[in-house]
């Protein structure tokens, strides 16, 4: 069995919580804590279009050396951790760490304590119970830099994640859904509560460097735009790529230097 650990240092990113953790117990690699995170949660019953989507942005992410943060529960939380990979994973427990659940996940579970990381506010021998599932998903939110949402139903543990990021002053991003389908994340969508991910790579590149693996489609505009070159050296590069960029809002121009949106 694993060997759990008790961690005593500060994180910073826990104190937007409503009260910080009083104990945090944890398993694997700790500097998956000091590297870009991400926070992606869901519905447990996903539609096909969900799971391709969900998986593709946790891939695109990781590939850029973001950690995805989720709760390993089933549906989008395992589809997430599943597409960034264990050794780009953060799975936060409702249970003690020592009681993997769901079993139907005790493989992908087992690969993150090796690979990734595994972090619970309870101690060897809990199991979960409704309310620590509350408690979870609010530190799923502290964790990650953002929180992305891709399937929810209004009255679901997801859309109380997105509470808890509207009070930490997080900013939410949901997948586009059809009328009727995905209710709760339509609805933030309405309030302008969230923005919609519109193109996964335009996306991505906001919070990565460029993808390590090959394979992955990349636009050098993106990651060019970066590092804020001045605009004579950007139209130099790439054109009238710019100013289409610039109308398109992806890219905004302050005394001659560029900026990412």
């Amino acid at each position: 069995m694993f060997e759990i650990f008790r961690y005593t240092k500060h994180i910073d990113s826990l104190d937007s919580m409503k009260k910080y953790p009083k104990e945090l117990y944890y398993v694997g690699d700790l500097t998956l804590l000091d590297r870009p995170k991400v926070s992606i949660v869901g519905s447990r019953r996903p539609m096909g279009y969900t799971k391709e989507w969900t998986q593709k942005l946790s891939k695109e992410l990781s590939s850029r050396g973001v950690v995805v943060v989720s709760g390993g529960a089933m549906g989008v939380d395992a589809i997430a951790h599943i597409g960034a990979g264990a050794e780009n994973s953060i799975c936060v427990c409702a249970s003690g760490l020592d009681i993997l659940y769901p079993r139907i996940n005790r493989t992908l579970l087992e690969s993150i304590y090796k690979k990734g990381l595994a972090i619970s506010q309870f101690p060897k021998g809990f199991t979960p119970t409704p309310w620590s599932f509350v408690v979870r998903n609010e530190l799923v939110v502290a964790l990650g830099d953002i929180l992305i949402i891709t399937e929810a139903n209004l009255n679901s543990g997801s859309m109380r994640s997105a509470e808890f990021a509207l009070k930490m002053g997080k900013r939410i991003y949901v997948l586009p859904h059809r009328l009727n389908e995905s209710v709760g994340t339509n609805s933030l969508l309405a309030q302008s509560l969230a923005e919609p991910i519109l193109d996964i790579e335009k996306f991505c590149s906001k919070f990565g460097v460029v993808p390590r693996d090959d394979t992955l489609i990349r636009d050098d505009f993106f990651y060019f735009c970066q590092n804020s070159p001045t605009l004579d050296e950007a139209v130099a590069k790439f054109g009238s790529r710019v100013y289409e960029a610039e109308l398109d809002g992806v890219i905004k121009i302050d005394n001659g230097v560029i900026n990412l949106v």
